[in-house]
């Protein structure tokens, strides 16, 4: 199964919402214009959007107000990763080449910039406060939990708990505001739209161990990524946090030097994958995920059977199964 058989439910919908943010990516400027078709053309699966929809069509279906929400989502998430991308100096995105490797980062700060404003700018033309104060906190925990990653990695010192609060804000903050903002375009009962945003939030939980866990098991060609790229950039994960909580402090110091020499060594980020899994750092990393992916389908266990339930239960499946 793959992420368009799990969001099937909604396709007529998402084909609608595509239409509408071509509309709204549109600029007069003629750079901006050129940079954001060029953004259009790195869309990857739209998870996002697609969640805004189903949550819609959870709570009593899509209207207007969904359209807007799931453009709202995207053009933020457009954003981030652009600046994303500007922070860690990436080159490739999505297979084709990023936004600062093809307009340098001046440009790419600027066009996150304006997306940004763009969203921002659109909820206000709706009069769309809800999804304003929602949006807004995403951005504030997303840019928290970046910043919190840089100096966790910087001292190569994380605990269980920092880690879980970096992907919590870095990953889960938007895909709970997706599910949130879709739960209040379609109904104004509070018990709903904190039902979705707990299953948006255990859910972004699920995805970003699972993404950590293929840096160590994953198949380059599949993942798009080379296996060990966390490790050679000193991203310290729930795997390794694991591993070297279980290792005595000789060894232990011991990875915390290979790291700190690691820089694209991959024979060196090899080490670190052989301590990983010795220690049982992959096992536990499974289970921790597995944790919160079945209290996302707690969260919304409680709704009525309908098309739209089984795609979201689904996507829970889809995530802790997805091997790229």
């Amino acid at each position: 199964m793959n992420i368009k058989d799990v969001t099937a439910s909604v396709s007529g919908e998402v084909a609608v919402f595509q239409e509408r943010y071509k509309t709204v990516l549109h600029a007069q400027n003629t750079l901006v214009d050129k940079v954001t078709r060029y953004v259009l053309k790195q869309q990857g699966k739209q998870i996002r959007p697609a969640m805004v929809l189903l949550a819609a069509k959870l709570c009593g279906g899509v209207t207007e107000s969904s359209y807007r929400a799931a453009i709202m989502v995207e053009l933020l998430h457009s954003a981030t990763l652009i600046h994303d991308d500007v922070v860690d100096g990436a080159e490739m995105r999505r297979g084709l080449a990023s936004i600062n490797a093809l307009w340098k980062n001046k440009i790419s700060v600027l066009i996150g910039d304006y997306l940004l404003s763009k969203g921002l700018l659109y909820s206000l033309e709706f009069k769309d406060y809800g999804f304003l104060h929602m949006v807004s906190e995403a951005v504030r925990r997303m840019s928290e939990g970046e910043i919190l990653q840089i100096q966790k990695t910087r001292s190569l010192d994380i605990s269980e708990e920092d880690y879980l609060s970096v992907i919590s804000d870095k990953t889960a903050s938007l895909i709970s505001s997706s599910c949130a903002m879709g739960a209040m375009s379609a109904t104004t009962d509070e018990s709903l739209i904190a039902a979705l945003k707990s299953y948006g939030e255990y859910l972004g939980l699920a995805f970003q161990i699972r993404d950590d866990l293929l840096d160590y098991t994953g198949d380059s060609k599949k993942t798009g990524k080379e296996m060990g790229i966390d490790i050679k950039d000193k991203k310290i994960t729930l795997p390794l946090i694991y591993a070297l909580r279980q290792a005595p402090a000789s060894e232990q110091k011991t990875i915390r030097s290979i790291l700190k020499s690691s820089r694209k060594r991959a024979v060196k980020s090899g080490e670190v994958v052989a301590f990983v899994k010795s220690k049982g750092g992959l096992e536990y990393a499974a289970e921790v995920a597995e944790g919160f992916a079945e209290k996302a389908v707690a969260a919304i266990r409680p709704f009525p059977e309908s098309s739209a339930k089984t795609s979201l239960m689904q996507l829970v499946d889809f995530v802790m199964k997805r091997q790229y």
